[in-house]
C-alpha cells in the first residue's frame, strides 16, 4: 500500500558501502514504520544478492530511518489481496530474503533504533548480531489481529528459549531492549547517543579478522545448528581442517608462535 509519504522504489532502501567493505542498508519508509511491503522485500533481496557477489564485502549493517525499526508486514497491502496464492507467494518472498541474510558470506549486524514488531522482530532475529537502543521494544504480536507469527517464530526460537518465545507468540506481549538482550535476541543495548559507536565497535572487531575465516565460520555455525551432535562435530572438524589449510590460519598460528601481530591479506 502506498501513499504520498511513501518513498519511490529507488529510495525505499538506502544502500551505501565504503572502501573497507562495510555495506549499510537502511529501511527508509518511516511513514509506514518501515513495513516489509512487497517493494521493500524486493529492494532488500536485490541488495543482498548484490552484496553476495561483492568479493570485497566484509560486514553488513542493517538499520532503519524514523521512530520504528520495522513493524513487520504491510497489513493494508495484505488485506487488499485476500487470496491464498498471493499470501503463499508473499511469505515465500519474505523467507527467501530472510534466508539470504543467513547465506551471506559476511556477518549482518542489525542496528535497532526503535519499535520492532512481528516480521520486523523476525528480521532482527535473523541477523547474525544486533545492537539496540535501550528505548526499543520487541514483539511478535500478529496474534493480536488473529494471525499467529509463524514465520517469525522460526528464527525467534533459535535465538531464545522455547517458552520465552512461545509466550511472546501466544500473548502478543512486548519485551524491552534489556529483556531482549537477556533472552538472546540482541547482543548489546545502549543509549541512543551511543548506538553508532556500539555498532562500529562490532564492525571494527569483525574487520580485524580475516574474511575467509569469518566466511567459513558463519556458514558452519548455521549448518551445524540444525544437525545432530555427531554430524555437527564431523562437519565442524572438516571445516576446521580446511580452515587450517588456509593461508590466513597458517599465518595467524605462526604469528602466535612467534609472539607477533599476524599480517593478513584480508
Amino acid at each position: 500500500m502506498t501513499d504520498s509519504n511513501t518513498p519511490n522504489a529507488h529510495d525505499l532502501l538506502l544502500h551505501e558501502h565504503d572502501a573497507r567493505g562495510v555495506h549499510r542498508l537502511t529501511l527508509n519508509n518511516p511513514g509506514s514504520f518501515n513495513t516489509l511491503s512487497e517493494a521493500m522485500l524486493t529492494a532488500l533481496q536485490k541488495a543482498l544478492d548484490a552484496i553476495a557477489q561483492d568479493e570485497q564485502a566484509r560486514v553488513v549493517v542493517l538499520g532503519a530511518a524514523g521512530k520504528a525499526f520495522c513493524a513487520g508486514h504491510n497489513l493494508k497491502e495484505m488485506r487488499a489481496q485476500p487470496e491464498l496464492s498471493y499470501y503463499q507467494k508473499l511469505f515465500a518472498q519474505c523467507t527467501r530474503m530472510m534466508l539470504g541474510i543467513q547465506k551471506l558470506p559476511v556477518p549482518v549486524v542489525a542496528r535497532v533504533q526503535g519499535l520492532t514488531t512481528a516480521a520486523g522482530c523476525q528480521l532482527v532475529a535473523q541477523c547474525d548480531l544486533a545492537v539496540s537502543v535501550d528505548s526499543a521494544t520487541f514483539g511478535v504480536n500478529g496474534i493480536d489481529v488473529g494471525l499467529f507469527c509463524a514465520t517469525p517464530s522460526v528464527p525467534l526460537v533459535r535465538n531464545m528459549h522455547a517458552k520465552q518465545a512461545m509466550e511472546m507468540l501466544l500473548t502478543g506481549g512486548f519485551i524491552s531492549a534489556a529483556e531482549a538482550q537477556s533472552r538472546g535476541l540482541v547482543n548489546r543495548v545502549c543509549a541512543a547517543a551511543e548506538l553508532d559507536a556500539q555498532v562500529d565497535a562490532l564492525v571494527e572487531a569483525i574487520l580485524a579478522k580475516p574474511r575467509e575465516a569469518v566466511r567459513l565460520g558463519k556458514a558452519l555455525f548455521y549448518q551445524q545448528r540444525e544437525m545432530g551432535i555427531e554430524a555437527a562435530y564431523q562437519l565442524a572438524g572438516q571445516t576446521m581442517a580446511c580452515n587450517m589449510m588456509n593461508d590466513v590460519a597458517q599465518e595467524g598460528v605462526l604469528a602466535f608462535i612467534e609472539k607477533r601481530t599476524p599480517t593478513w591479506r584480508a
